[in-house]
């Protein structure tokens, strides 16, 4: 194969691989995936390819501009790049997405895709629309690292960490399927685009945002995937990127403690703890990290994490399991233990939604209510999650590739495994 030689281009008689740092991922076709990198190390792998510093540089700030505010997935539609260029790149890059397998919406409007990477592994994102936002649930990991006994995400092996390409991808598939990128073309008026470029692209203003908040609360444990988990938000909280604020931003974790003043931190979005239980005993059993990390240092860790004020409280998650976790005694123990660490907190009641082989039961509305009520009669702000999207298991904790029924001997010989593989 031959190419075009010009001033923006190398010679190359054939494509070879680009040379990259062990942290860029390559796809399985040899080709870079651009989504989730860093601008700095767009422009190096450009380089790396054959571009001079000079035009790795421009050519690095026009495709990110391109990725993250126009939403293109195609390097034919950057047209202030030259159309000599363009093939160059696709022979060598990628704008990727994550492949949707399936996607299905609820009778009350809420949005779940299953979705895979290009190496074949399957993950689900969520998007649940209200009144006055749109919150996306994504996820940080293929299957989860811990065993949660009431979530059915819980009950899959990890498979493997999803990168920040494909975190961020999975934002960036949730604004074209809800058409949320600028209508057009950018306009070619930069001085710095050459020749080549098209003149005829039409001038933009940004569209309103349906997808107006981000939670990480989809498959996987975000603080197990610090690394990806940083890199992707640091890319949708820059103002040059996806631009969502990070009070827009919610990160939760089932409690591993030393990952959590780094999150504050590097990250500095919102922080929800899956708290659930008050009690050494439950708390071992439904999220087992406990044994690991118990609820004093969990709680010691909140009251230290950075940013945390009245203005910005932790939210405590809290399922309510059928005389599990749901008693008048263990909302008072909640409560106390809240005051003790005088924590900025809010507590949200969620009920148990129910997934094939669950060992739990939801606690009655007159239960879950009660136990709101001597929260908030506390002075701790304890609002009921109202289900969303049960009816295509997309509610919380009910995610999970493959429907599999798990007896109890087998829940208890998986926490063993992963709990030995922590340390």
């Amino acid at each position: 194969m031959s190419t075009i030689a010009t001033p923006l281009m190398p010679i190359a008689g054939a494509i070879d691989p680009v040379p990259v740092a062990r942290d860029v991922p390559v796809r399985p076709d040899g080709r870079i995936d651009l989504v989730g990198l860093p601008r700095d190390t767009i422009r190096q792998v450009l380089a790396d390819a054959g571009l001079d510093t000079k035009q790795a540089k421009l050519r690095a700030k026009q495709i990110w501009h391109w990725i993250y505010h126009r939403g293109v997935d195609s390097f034919d539609a950057m047209t202030d790049i030259a159309k000599a260029m363009r093939p160059w790149l696709a022979e060598r890059f990628v704008v990727g997405r994550p492949d949707i397998v399936t996607a299905q919406v609820s009778s009350d409007g809420t949005r779940k895709w299953l979705l895979a990477t290009a190496d074949g592994h399957e993950f689900e994102m969520v998007f649940i629309p209200d009144a006055d936002r749109g919150t996306l649930c994504i996820s940080s990991q293929v299957g989860c690292t811990l065993n949660c006994r009431f979530c059915h995400t819980g009950t899959m092996r990890l498979v493997r960490n999803l990168t920040a390409g494909e975190i961020v991808g999975q934002v960036m598939l949730a604004r074209d399927s809800l058409g949320e990128w600028p209508k057009g073309s950018m306009a070619s008026a930069s001085p710095e685009a050459d020749e080549a470029e098209d003149d005829d692209a039409p001038h933009y203003t940004p569209d309103g945002r349906l997808l107006t908040n981000i939670v990480l609360m989809g498959m996987g444990e975000p603080l197990y995937n610090f690394d990806n988990v940083r890199d992707a938000m640091k890319i949708v909280m820059d103002g040059d990127g996806l631009a969502l604020s990070k009070r827009r931003i919610t990160l939760s974790t089932s409690g591993v403690v030393p990952m959590m003043a780094r999150a504050g931190e590097e990250i500095g979005v919102n922080l929800a703890v899956s708290l659930h239980a008050v009690s050494k005993e439950i708390r071992d059993e439904i999220v087992p990290i406990n044994r690991k990390y118990g609820i004093d240092e969990l709680l010691g860790a909140c009251a230290a994490y950075p940013g945390a004020n009245n203005a910005r409280r932790i939210t405590f998650e809290y399922v309510m399991l059928k005389d599990k976790n749901d008693s008048d005694e263990d909302a008072q123990e909640l409560v106390r233990l809240i005051r003790q660490y005088r924590l900025p907190a809010k507590v949200n009641l969620i009920p148990f939604n129910p997934w094939p082989g669950a060992l739990y039961e939801c606690s009655t509305p007159e239960r879950i209510q009660r136990f709101s009520d001597i929260i908030f009669n506390a002075g701790i702000s304890a609002p009921v999650r109202t289900p969303r999207g049960r009816d295509i298991a997309a509610a919380c904790g009910q995610l999970k590739t493959q429907a599999q029924k798990m007896s109890r001997a087998e829940l208890d010989r998986l926490a063993e495994e992963k709990q030995a593989a922590l340390g």
